[in-house]
């Protein structure tokens, strides 16, 4: 059985940042529920930049220029995914392959690092590779954090 434990029990804007980005993510991702994490962005100052799994920003581009358009995105790989039969349990195998442990906070501004490392095996024996990183962008907004925008599918190893 897969833990998904905050590595920020102590750090109540990281674990806050963690839960959002980790926990409430995959969990919504899975069980394609857009209502769960719609509330966690900042609609107005949205950007969604795609590097297309490449090192080099001449290769990024403004994939998801509003919301509306990652949700749409977003919506459309959770439901392929839910498509797909998997010989472990879908949220197990994300957890496993998912890190979070790099947040850094500037009075109400934080640039977290989320890195998806790992495998998750298929009912047909083939394997799933996750394999890439993501630069969250968030602000504090009264108490709570929000995600401002984001540069997605960064090769990573």
């Amino acid at each position: 059985m897969i833990t998904a434990e905050n590595p920020f029990p102590n750090d109540p804007d990281r674990a806050a940042i963690w839960e959002m980005l980790v926990r409430r993510d995959i969990t919504a991702f899975v069980g394609q529920d857009w209502a769960m994490v719609s509330g966690d962005f900042d609609e107005h100052r949205f950007l969604g930049v795609h590097a297309h799994n490449s090192a080099n920003p001449d290769d990024w581009h403004a994939a998801f220029p509003t919301l509306s358009v990652y949700r749409d995105e977003w919506l459309r790989q959770a439901a392929e995914t839910a498509a797909t039969a998997y010989a472990e349990p879908l949220a197990d195998g994300i957890f496993r392959a998912t890190r979070l442990a790099e947040i850094d906070i500037t009075g109400d501004v934080a640039v977290a690092r989320k890195k998806f490392d790992g495998t998750i095996r298929r009912a047909d024996g083939s394997d799933d590779r996750l394999n890439w990183q993501t630069l969250y962008f968030c602000r504090k907004a009264g108490d709570r954090w929000k995600i401002t925008g984001f540069v997605g599918y960064m090769k990573y190893r």
